[in-house]
């Protein structure tokens, strides 16, 4: 399901209907997706989300439910599936995580490590306070990042934090048998380790050997487990819906 597939090829699969007499905008509005929506307003993609943790070690920003709960902040209820449709309806491009491939022929066979790539997006939670005034924040107001003195180092995790990309996973199959979107199989939503299935990643590799368990929660700004927060996911370059 990566950039190889339209956004509208993925809707008729999933059977979501758009009506066709509606504007581009007010069909993306009216499309429904389980915990997800198309934020017109802020030209975003929110995703539901349960608080999961309130201190320790991070590998995931998020995962769906019952996968990796020790290590995520939220959970969300979604499919990832559905969350990369609603990213595609909003313009985004689908890319790839961190992959190993191999290239040549013969002697000169050798494996290549191919960083992810995608459109770069910007991660937020929003907080609704006991007023119902709802508050965006960025990651790094919910991360640090350890640095090798083991102390924390907030400048950095913001470096860090500050872009995403869209790798989109990849299709999955046993055989003749049906694709199946890997990351609604692991749960691998937003991920701060490289895993090689996530639907959004960092940048960079983010392997044991270089460091890669060095981020840590900080539930400052965070409400109590089991609050429910929404997850801001939003292109960081201008984008423009697929016209139908």
């Amino acid at each position: 399901m990566n950039s190889l597939l339209r956004p509208l090829v993925i809707i008729a699969a999933l059977g979501i209907p758009l009506p066709a007499e509606k504007p581009a905008d007010d069909a993306l509005a009216a499309l429904k997706l389980p915990g997800v929506k198309v934020n017109l307003k802020e030209r975003a993609v929110d995703v539901t989300s349960i608080v999961n943790l309130d201190e320790g070690s991070l590998e995931f920003i998020a995962c769906t439910k019952d996968t990796k709960e020790h290590e995520s902040i939220v959970t969300v209820q979604a499919k990832p599936s559905h969350i990369h449709t609603a990213l595609l309806l909003l313009g985004a491009k689908a890319g790839h995580p961190a992959i190993r491939k191999i290239v040549g022929e013969g002697d000169d066979q050798h494996w290549i490590d191919l960083p992810p790539k995608g459109s770069p997006m910007t991660v937020a939670f929003v907080t609704t306070d006991d007023k119902g005034k709802q508050t965006e924040r960025p990651l790094s107001d919910f991360v640090t990042r350890i640095n090798e003195e083991g102390e924390p180092d907030p400048k950095e995790a913001a470096k860090r934090l500050k872009t995403f990309l869209f790798a989109g996973s990849h299709l999955f199959a046993k055989g003749e048998g049906p694709k199946t979107y890997l990351a609604d199989r692991s749960g691998s939503v937003i991920s701060l380790s490289t895993f090689g299935d996530e639907l959004l990643c960092l940048p960079e590799v983010y392997g044991h050997e270089n460091h890669a368990l060095m981020w840590e929660l900080d539930s400052k700004h965070l409400p109590k487990v089991g609050a429910k927060i929404i997850l801001r996911l939003r292109p960081q370059n201008k984008t423009e819906a697929p016209k139908r």
